[in-house]
């Protein structure tokens, strides 16, 4: 029999090894002792799964001998002595509570190891690519009987039990195997499907109990406020189809529809839409406005709605407030059939300190590092991955790879990357720590960023990254082989900056300020930009991007529609924030579903026809996307008339084909007006575009002049045209 001390260390859940004792344990005379815990259970039986285990069993107990369990302990403790056993037998366990109810069980402490030794080793080297595969919860079976493996990263854990509904909740019941080699403890439950919630109950070195905490690896989990994780399966692995590659290509037309999910409109039975009831709206939508991509704000499982998404906890969760995520996988075939791909904000920078999470996980600093002056945000008061452990970095690469690979996806933008390039990131002098040259650069997330672009490059061909990093930190979008980051594209943040503070003044003062509208062209070309008018841009007290324009109804319209014609013939891929497209009058508000009804005005609708025009021709026109991203496809044709606040330049593909673009930012309409042509230009241009169309709820001017004729003036060619005000123009070849 089993002596007192471990009876009271199984008790109290602190036997360093309940595997050694629980369960079927053979001995070297013939025979053994099959023990089990099962707290608040009144008698207990073995039972043989099979007739080979019938009669293994019978014999085990002796002819005549007793099935029933001798409870040990008042608390739950019980065994049985096999006098005659020489050979292993599978078996469940009748129970009989307390309470009068009964059950039957499989044993989760009849099971052996369950990761292999070269397993635990790619674990604790970081080298395994999908670690999510054998950490988490998995439905699986074993010799035959189906239930849940659990796996758990927690190598400083004194003890680590998985807890549920499953055993009430009790972390006596299942405690779980430590495998030293990796600091995994692992379990497998028999008899568990999916849809089971569980959380981890853990004891740290020192013997203190921590607070309950959800599975990094979980698949799903409990709707918020709940903070359980719950039992699903691991998602297919899906194939994005084949036309994806070309249209996520540097020299394809980009224009990306930046989206809050839940607020982009309510559900019909709760206050967040399912995927399947966006999947009947939102891609088609999108489509219809010429959009080639939607970027999703973060759906990984967040504790608050406030955060929209930003502070995330279950980095391998689609969030439950949109549904199971078999229906997110839906979403993206149903974007991908409308031609639209799909790109999803990722939040590798930090996380929040929820008691829940992965806040000193195992008692220790096991995500995040350890010191403040590195491990703590201030402005966002959260946590930050440790970038320089195995482990941690693994972890987040392979969150990366798993949303592409499992869902789909066209590709992840990445967030608050400045924040993880600078250790003195929003730091006063003295509160960080610099690197091992001394420097500012944090290291270890450099080297992050290179290992991760380059396994998505080789794991998912086709597949992109785009950074939100708001530094000069150089080659961001440069391939790792050439020394850069590795992304495939960069918010220009400056160029947002510098053009809003323009648009925003009054046109009367703009002469004094145009290089803010120019000075982007200086560095346009040094990485492969995209322009963005994110959600960062109309909340917080800044307004939309229609309460940011000077001037009354007829100028704010106007001066909108004409920064929407500067943004769309710029170089660079394009980025807007839902509702912008028909411009929302007052800010975003994240508990709220956009002001459709707006629609209904002809100032409003006339902006969203707007946005389907100029995506349409930027998508048809080559010379207006092919070369974003080279110099060679932008030149100025007039850059220094700050008098008048008119701009021009003229863009190029590869065939040699131009497109020009001219920009009035007063209100004043200019007639007569000279443009100075390319080399290579036409004789006749027609109006391809003007953001002043009746169409678009401007005033219409010169919207119905016929194609204008090139002429001759002192060995130049030049293009003369009445230019509407508060307006942008494109012209092309007649």
């Amino acid at each position: 029999m089993l002596d007192s001390e471990s009876v009271a260390a199984l008790l109290e859940a602190r036997h360093g090894d309940p595997f050694a004792v629980l369960g079927l344990h053979l001995d070297a005379h013939g025979g053994g002792w099959l023990r089990a815990l099962l707290p608040g259970a009144k008698q207990v039986v073995v039972s043989a799964k099979d007739p080979v285990s019938a009669r293994l069993l019978q014999g085990a107990v002796g002819l005549g001998g007793s099935l029933e369990m001798t409870r040990r302990h008042n608390d739950g403790l019980f065994e049985l002595h096999l006098r005659h056993c020489q050979t292993r037998f599978d078996y469940q366990l009748q129970v009989r509570w307390l309470d009068g109810s009964r059950g039957e069980y499989g044993d989760a402490y009849a099971y052996g190891e369950l990761l292999s030794d070269d397993e635990l080793a790619a674990l604790s080297e970081g080298r395994h690519a999908r670690p999510y595969t054998l950490l988490g919860a998995h439905l699986t079976e074993l010799h035959g009987v189906r239930g849940v493996r659990f796996a758990l990263w927690a190598p400083n854990a004194r003890r680590v039990s998985v807890i549920g509904g499953f055993n009430q909740w009790d972390g006596r019941r299942h405690v779980m195997r430590l495998r030293h080699r990796a600091g995994v403890h692992e379990i497998f439950v028999p008899g568990l499907a999916a849809g089971e919630f569980y959380k981890y109950e853990l004891i740290d070195a020192r013997g203190n109990l921590l607070p309950l905490k959800a599975d990094p690896y979980a698949f799903a989990a409990e709707l918020r406020p709940g903070t359980a994780s719950r039992v699903a399966g691991l998602p297919m692995a899906r194939q994005r189809p084949v036309t994806r590659a070309a249209a996520n290509h540097r020299e394809a037309a980009i224009s990306i529809y930046e989206v809050h999910p839940a607020s982009w409109c309510k559900g019909r039975a709760s206050q967040f839409p399912s995927w399947h009831e966006l999947a009947e709206k939102l891609p088609a939508y999108a489509a219809e406005l010429g959009f080639t991509h939607i970027e999703l704000m973060p759906v990984a499982e967040h504790p608050f709605d406030g955060s929209w998404g930003y502070q995330t906890l279950g980095m391998f969760a689609p969030s439950a407030r949109f549904g199971e995520s078999e229906w997110f996988a839906d979403f993206v075939a149903a974007c991908h059939a409308q031609g639209v791909g799909v790109l999803l904000d990722w939040v590798p920078a930090h996380f929040p300190s929820d008691a829940h999470g992965l806040a000193q996980f195992d008692g220790t600093a096991l995500y995040e590092y350890a010191d403040a002056r590195e491990g703590f945000h201030r402005d966002w008061n959260t946590l930050i991955y440790n970038f320089g452990r195995h482990e941690v970095q693994n972890f987040l690469r392979a969150n990366a790879l798993y949303w592409l690979e499992r869902f789909a996806l066209d590709g992840l933008r990445v967030d608050a990357v400045a924040s993880m390039l600078y250790r003195d990131y929003s730091r006063p002098p003295g509160a960080w720590i610099p690197n091992q040259f001394g420097g500012r650069e944090n290291l270890e997330a450099i080297a992050l960023f290179k290992s991760l672009n380059e396994q998505i490059g080789s794991q998912q061909p086709g597949a992109i990254t785009l950074a939100e990093e708001s530094t000069a930190f150089p080659q961001v979008s440069a391939p790792t082989y050439a020394g850069g980051l590795g992304f495939h594209f960069k918010w220009n943040m400056g160029w947002m900056n510098d053009t809003l503070r323009y648009i925003s003044g009054d046109p009367v003062h703009r002469r004094w300020h145009h290089e803010q509208m120019t000075f982007g062209l200086m560095y346009a070309f040094s990485e492969n930009y995209v322009l963005p008018i994110s959600h960062d841009e109309v909340v917080h007290g800044k307004g939309s991007m229609l309460e940011k324009m000077p001037g009354d109804d007829w100028q704010r319209f106007a001066n909108l529609r004409a920064y929407y014609g500067f943004m769309w013939g710029h170089p660079g891929k394009k980025l807007l924030f839902m509702g912008q497209e028909f411009a929302q009058p007052y800010e975003w508000r994240h508990h709220e579903e956009l002001p459709w009804h707006l629609l209904e005005q002809p100032q409003h609708r006339g902006v969203q026809r707007l946005i389907a025009a100029l995506n349409f021709l930027y998508r048809e026109c080559r010379a207006l996307h092919e070369w974003d991203c080279r110099e060679a496809g932008f030149r100025w044709l007039i850059g220094d008339d700050r008098e008048n606040s008119i701009m021009a330049w003229a863009r190029f593909d590869s065939l040699g084909a131009h497109a020009l673009v001219i920009c009035n930012f007063t209100p004043v309409v200019r007639s007569g007006y000279w443009i100075p042509l390319p080399e290579g230009s036409c004789t006749h241009y027609r109006v391809a575009l003007n953001t002043d169309a009746d169409a678009f709820g401007g005033s219409g001017v010169g919207e119905n002049e016929p194609p204008h004729a090139v002429q001759q003036h002192a060995g130049t060619r030049r293009l003369q045209l009445t230019l509407p005000p508060l307006a942008a123009v494109f012209l092309l070849p007649a």
